[in-house]
Order: C-alpha cells, then sequence, then structure tokens
C-alpha cells in the first residue's frame, strides 16, 4: 500500500516540475497590431485543385483483367408462338373482258335491232375480225300518203398484223339501205296522184381499203381506200384514196409532209328537168409539209397546203394553196390553254357523202369539189379540276362553191322524186361565223357529262339563204353506272331554225318559190339496262320523248315517241 502511495506522490511532483518550466520558456510579446489596409485575395493566390489527380501508384492504374464463363444448359420450354396472319384487303374481282358480243332489240313502229362483232386472235401477232348490223322499221307515221319503212345493214371484216416494225390492216366491207321519198306536199298531191308514186329508193356500197403504220421509219404511215357506190336508179361512183405521212429532213430537221391523192368518178342517168345523163370525174393530189416549234409552253406548227385538181369531163385544172398554221400556249398549265389557227383545204363532195348526210336526195346531182379558202379559229380551253374541263372557241370559215340541200321543185318528168318530195344540191359562197362552249365532266369510272351549243351566222352570195343549215345547235350526253347491275344513259340534241324553198305547182301560173322557215326540234332519248351476269346484259330504250313529229327535213316528219327492248350477249370462242 505504502508502495502504491509513493508512485502516485512521485508523479505529481514531476507533472508540477514539467509545468513550471514550460512558463518559464513562452517569448510571445503581447502587442496591439494596427491594420492599414484589409486583405484582397486574388485569383493567383487560389489553390485550383485538379479535376484529374495524377496518380503514381501503379497497381491502381492498371486495370485488372476479367474472365466470364458462363455455365449454359438447356431449359425445356412448352410457349409455341402463334403464326403470323396477313390483313384482308378487300378488292374488287377482275372484270372479265370477251372479244366478241351480239346484240338484239325490238321496238316500236316494227323496228328490229340487231349487232354481232367477232375478234379472233390467230397469234400473238395476228388476228380476225369481223362486224354484222341491221336496223329496220316498217314505219307507220301518221298521216302519209307514201311508206316511210326503212332499213340499213353492213358488213365489215378485217385483218390485222403487229410486227416489230410495222402493223398492218386490211378490211373489206357492204353496205345496203333501203329509204323513201315519203315527203309529199300534201297540199299539192292529191291520193290518186299518190297512188302512182313508188317511192322506194335503195343504196349499196361496196369497199375494200389498207393501212400500215411503221416504227423508225421516215414514212410514218399510209393507206388507201376503194369504194363503189350507186343505186337502183342507175347511178354509180367510183372513189379511190391513196395518203401517207412521211417526214423529210433538212438540216437535222424534220418536216413532217402528208401526201394525198383522191379520184372520183361517177354517173346518174338523168339529171332533174331532162333526160341528159350526167357526169363527174376528177382527180386531186395534195402536198401539206409542217414544221413545228415548240418553246416552253408555246407550240407552234407552220405549214401551208398545195393541191392540184384536173376536172376531167371539163377539161379543167386548177391549182390551189391554203394556209396551214396552229398554235397552242399554255397560260396556266392545264388549266388555262390558249390556241387557234388558220387552215384550207379542198373537200372532195360525193355521192356516198352527200346521200349519207340526207339518204332522201334525188339521183341527178351535180357533183364538184368546195373550195375552203381558210378556216380561221381561236378559242381557250383546259380543266377547272381534275374532273371538269372545258373548250370555248369562235371561228369564221370562207366556203367557195359549197353544197346547200334544197327542197326539189314539182315537175312534170312523172319521176318517183319530182313531185317536191327529195332534194337537190344547189352551190355558193358562203362565209360562216360560229361560237361554241363545250363542258366535259368525269367524275370517275361510273359517271360521264357532256354539254355542248353552238351558233351559227351564214352569208351567202347568191342563194337567198344558205338552205338547210341551222343557226343554233345543242346536245348533251350522260352515261352513269348506277351499281354493278343496273346503268343508265340520255342524249338529248337541240337543232335550231332552218331555211327551204317551197314550190307552188300551179301549171297556169308561173310561180317562183317562196322560202319557209323550218321549226326548231328537241330530241331527247334514255336507255336504262341490267347486268344479269358478266355475259348477258338486258336493256330498253325510249327515243323522241318529247313525241314530236318534227321535221328534219322539208315535208319528212319522223317517228314519235319510239320504245325498243334487248339483251346483249359476250362470249369468246
Amino acid at each position: 500500500m505504502r508502495k502504491h502511495i509513493y508512485k502516485m506522490v512521485l508523479a505529481i511532483v514531476i507533472l508540477s516540475t514539467s509545468m513550471v518550466f514550460s512558463q518559464e520558456k513562452d517569448t510571445i510579446n503581447t502587442g496591439v497590431i494596427n491594420v492599414v489596409k484589409p486583405y484582397t485575395p486574388t485569383i493567383s493566390d487560389a489553390f485550383k485543385v485538379k479535376e484529374t489527380p495524377s496518380i503514381d501508384d501503379e497497381e491502381t492504374a492498371t486495370k485488372k483483367e476479367i474472365k466470364y464463363n458462363i455455365f449454359s444448359f438447356p431449359v425445356a420450354s412448352t410457349f409455341t408462338p402463334a403464326k403470323g396472319k396477313a390483313a384482308v384487303v378487300d378488292k374488287a374481282k377482275p372484270v372479265k373482258l370477251y372479244d366478241n358480243y351480239a346484240t338484239l332489240g325490238v321496238g316500236t313502229y316494227t323496228t328490229i335491232l340487231g349487232e354481232v362483232y367477232l375478234n379472233h386472235s390467230i397469234s400473238r401477232t395476228e388476228s380476225v375480225g369481223g362486224y354484222i348490223s341491221h336496223h329496220s322499221s316498217q314505219g307507220g307515221i301518221e298521216d302519209l300518203l307514201l311508206e316511210d319503212n326503212f332499213s340499213n345493214s353492213k358488213i365489215n371484216m378485217n385483218y390485222t398484223t403487229r410486227l416489230r416494225d410495222l402493223t398492218w390492216n386490211i378490211e373489206a366491207g357492204f353496205n345496203q339501205q333501203q329509204y323513201n321519198w315519203y315527203g309529199l306536199p300534201q297540199v299539192m298531191v292529191d291520193d290518186a296522184e299518190a297512188n302512182n308514186i313508188k317511192g322506194g329508193h335503195s343504196f349499196y356500197g361496196i369497199h375494200f381499203g389498207s393501212d400500215v403504220t411503221f416504227e423508225n421509219s421516215y414514212i410514218n404511215s399510209g393507206s388507201f381506200l376503194f369504194r363503189r357506190f350507186g343505186d337502183n336508179q342507175g347511178s354509180g361512183e367510183n372513189r379511190f384514196v391513196v395518203k401517207t405521212t412521211i417526214d423529210i429532213p433538212i438540216d437535222r430537221e424534220e418536216i413532217s409532209t402528208d401526201l394525198v391523192f383522191d379520184y372520183l368518178s361517177g354517173t346518174f342517168d338523168r339529171n332533174f328537168v331532162t333526160t341528159d345523163e350526167l357526169k363527174y370525174s376528177n382527180f386531186q393530189l395534195g402536198v401539206t409539209p409542217k414544221y413545228q416549234l415548240k418553246q416552253d409552253d408555246l407550240t407552234v406548227n407552220l405549214g401551208f397546203s398545195v393541191f392540184y385538181l384536173k376536172d376531167n369531163e371539163a377539161n379543167e385544172s386548177n391549182l390551189y394553196v391554203y394556209p396551214n398554221i396552229t398554235a397552242t400556249y399554255r397560260l396556266v398549265n392545264d388549266i388555262l390553254i390558249a390556241y387557234g389557227g388558220i387552215e384550207g383545204r379542198l373537200i372532195q363532195n360525193s355521192y356516198f357523202d352527200l346521200a349519207s348526210e340526207n339518204p332522201f336526195v334525188s339521183p341527178t346531182l351535180f357533183i364538184q369539189p368546195t373550195d375552203q379558202l381558210y378556216n380561221a379559229y381561236v378559242g381557250l380551253k383546259g380543266k377547272v379540276s381534275s374532273h371538269m374541263s372545258y373548250n370555248i372557241s369562235g371561228g369564221y370559215i370562207a366556203d367557195r362553191n359549197k353544197a346547200l340541200f334544197i327542197n326539189n321543185e314539182i315537175t312534170a318528168t312523172s319521176q318517183n322524186y319530182s313531185y317536191g318530195n327529195s332534194f337537190g344540191i344547189v352551190y355558193d359562197d358562203v362565209d360562216t361565223f360560229s361560237l361554241a362552249g363545250e363542258i366535259n365532266v368525269d367524275i370517275n369510272r361510273n359517271f360521264k357529262l357532256g354539254i355542248k351549243a353552238e351558233y351559227f351566222s351564214y352569208n351567202s352570195d347568191n342563194q337567198e339563204e344558205a338552205w338547210n343549215l341551222p343557226d343554233v345547235k345543242g346536245s348533251l350526253f350522260l352515261d352513269y353506272q348506277i351499281n354493278e347491275q343496273w346503268f343508265a344513259g340520255a342524249n338529248l340534241f337541240y337543232v335550231g331554225e332552218r331555211k327551204d324553198q317551197f314550190f307552188l305547182n300551179n301549171p297556169l301560173i308561173n310561180t317562183t318559190p317562196f322560202t319557209i322557215t323550218l321549226e326548231s326540234y328537241f330530241d331527247a332519248n334514255v336507255h336504262l339496262g341490267y347486268h344479269v351476269n358478266e355475259q348477258l346484259s338486258v336493256f330498253a330504250k325510249a327515243n323522241n320523248l318529247a313525241n314530236e313529229g318534227y321535221q328534219k327535213w322539208q315535208n319528212f316528219p319522223v317517228q314519235s315517241i319510239q320504245f325498243l327492248a334487248g339483251a346483249t350477249y359476250k362470249f369468246d370462242f
């Protein structure tokens, strides 16, 4: 115990002694410090800590290589993914196209309508075809003194071959037509006299022709046509036409040139007044070079036409030169296109063309060509939208020796056509001013609509009027596919007033003809059809819905409202 007390006393003495010596060695002088200027630290005084300190330890800086070991083993799976299925897209069934069809229809006035079109491919490059049509009516127009039945039958055959450098087609046909000169002026002809008139007039025609189109050649195309046309009154006409289009190279440019040879000859047993035979014969040689210029939106065709005419009967020849200039300019893309031109030509009138336009002509016509000095026109056309287009134009035509239909006078020749019930031809210099407007609407494949209106003003030199030429013409057509089965359509026509001559039959008084005005007329035709299946369709038609027996030609009223029903069958061999 004493020993522990001794140690404790000794420790206290040593600690006290060390504290005394420490206080004696402190030399700090406690005084007052005066601050003259406050301390302002600067950036240079700051110590910047580096973002990436340097490490000298090699063991820490060196990356250790790590090795991975994967211990895989197969695991059985019972999951079976579902197979993908393509989305179903509804698409229309492709329309089956047939190469042949046959149509048969019957209607009022004992009307029969029949058509058969045939086409057969011999090989990939050859095909043959044919067309047969018949349209007839037994007539029945009220208050007529003569029969008014008619018929029109046609047969046509063709052969086509398509080779690498050319396409060649050859065709032949025959047609037969029968009409009646039933347009008697009944105030001038009594029943007894009408009983002695045989008003039947039949036409027949046969033609043979060919055309060829070349690829990569200076000769672009060529064609020829021979036609024999006549009637049961002893008339006959031959026509032979050859045409070709060639490119003539001149100084790295090509001039497109049309060449034509047109021969016409015919005879009539007599003229209208006497028994002298009528003959006509001529041929034309024509050359029409044309050069096309294009710059941006402007296209100009510069050319002219030269025709040489030889009248074999009169033993005379003439040379005709015509302008042939056309131009188009796109003012606003396809929305507004301006166009214009001035052209001329030598028109070859023929018995076939005149009888096709007016089947009630007499077989006593004097045939000669028409010299169309120029046909000048300007217009605007374009598309209002993707579904609607328009065309507005104005023109001025100067014709010399223009053929005009005029009602024949009543004579004492006792011919079936000499009772004021036929038409002849007179020639006169006629200038024609016209305005025309047209709108076409094509919303889709199921709906189409077209409207056209024309106004004409005539100035004739020798004749009092431009006989049987209308002052106004208008038309409307509509085609509507209602659904897959039903379809419908309509055609409306309006023809304005025309002028013609009327003759008084008074053997005691030398009378002169006087001018009459034929009233304008409106003709509305509609049809409705139903597709029974892909091959068979049935249809119904109604013509002249206004039920007007208007006169297209003087003293020749047409059939009133008519109905016709039939069927069309399409097939392949």
